[in-house]
């Protein structure tokens, strides 16, 4: 009885990062398939992960939906903060081991956030605008002492998350957190093959928001700073913008397959 009392909550927080991850895979879907609809000419827009949250309450039992969602980030921020304070993956408290751990804790904010911007949508609140938020912050750390170095950092940091995600593509590293040995040889390459593919598009949104944050720092303009939808947008402007806007789009589609792979195959370690 003990045994089982002990392992209940563990179970609850691994459902809870399974729901988590599926909701996250649900925005990125929405926004990629949006910004697909854009680039290939029917209809669809450029947009952050507030514009997905809109997008999914203006459709058919849209709050419901919504309210979905939102539970599903909440339990993939709890599922964060369990692994920056727990530790159950062992990181430790050397450098390296910390690093890990505070990125676990600042994902599950970023990710808190954004199940915020769910509930206040539900309640029939505008969500609070990520845009402006984020050019809020940028204008705040820019007014601090060395405030340019400190965006730029920030920036630098995005776009190493972004060579990050890269290297996770091409190495395969992703691979040792999931179960694949259920699938055959064919449904392990399918499943390869998508999250590497969704991967990289992260990873290049990363760069282009990494960059937006070094300009802004540079210029010292907070509204050069720019998010997942402002990205998406500078893609679009380039030389075969929408060739490369779907490109993407489909790659964030695929990054929200690969959060349903993650739900259903990642090895979760919540227990220490």
């Amino acid at each position: 009885m003990t045994q089982q009392i002990t392992q209940h909550p563990s179970l609850w927080v691994e459902r809870l990062a399974r729901f988590g991850y599926i909701s996250k895979g649900v925005v990125y879907s929405v926004v990629g398939l949006l910004a697909a609809q854009a680039a290939f000419g029917s209809g669809g827009k450029t947009t952050d992960t507030e514009g997905a949250l809109q997008e999914i309450v203006n459709q058919p039992f849209g709050e419901f939906l919504l309210a979905l969602v939102a539970i599903g980030l909440i339990g993939y921020v709890i599922f964060r903060f369990v692994q920056a304070i727990k530790d159950p993956e062992h990181k430790g408290t050397d450098a390296k081991g910390l690093a890990q751990r505070v990125g676990y804790a600042i994902n599950g904010l970023i990710y808190a956030g954004i199940a915020l911007s769910a509930v206040q949508i539900i309640l029939g609140s505008d969500g609070g605008g990520n845009s402006n938020s984020r050019q809020d912050w940028t204008a705040r750390l820019l007014s601090q002492p060395f405030g340019q170095w400190l965006v730029g950092a920030v920036g630098a940091f995005t776009i190493g998350l972004g060579f990050y995600e890269f290297y996770e593509a091409f190495s395969g590293k992703f691979r040792r957190k999931l179960d694949l040995y259920e699938l055959d040889d064919s449904e392990r390459k399918l499943v390869m093959g998508i999250s590497r593919f969704g991967l990289v598009a992260r990873g290049i949104v990363f760069c282009i928001i990494g960059w937006f944050l070094i300009q802004a720092a540079t210029q010292s303009d907070a509204s050069q700073a720019g998010g997942l939808g402002e990205a998406l947008q500078a893609i679009a402007q380039q030389p075969y913008g929408p060739w490369l806007l779907g490109i993407v789009a489909l790659g964030l589609v695929a990054y929200g397959g690969y959060m349903v792979i993650q739900a259903r195959y990642s090895r979760i370690v919540i227990g220490s």
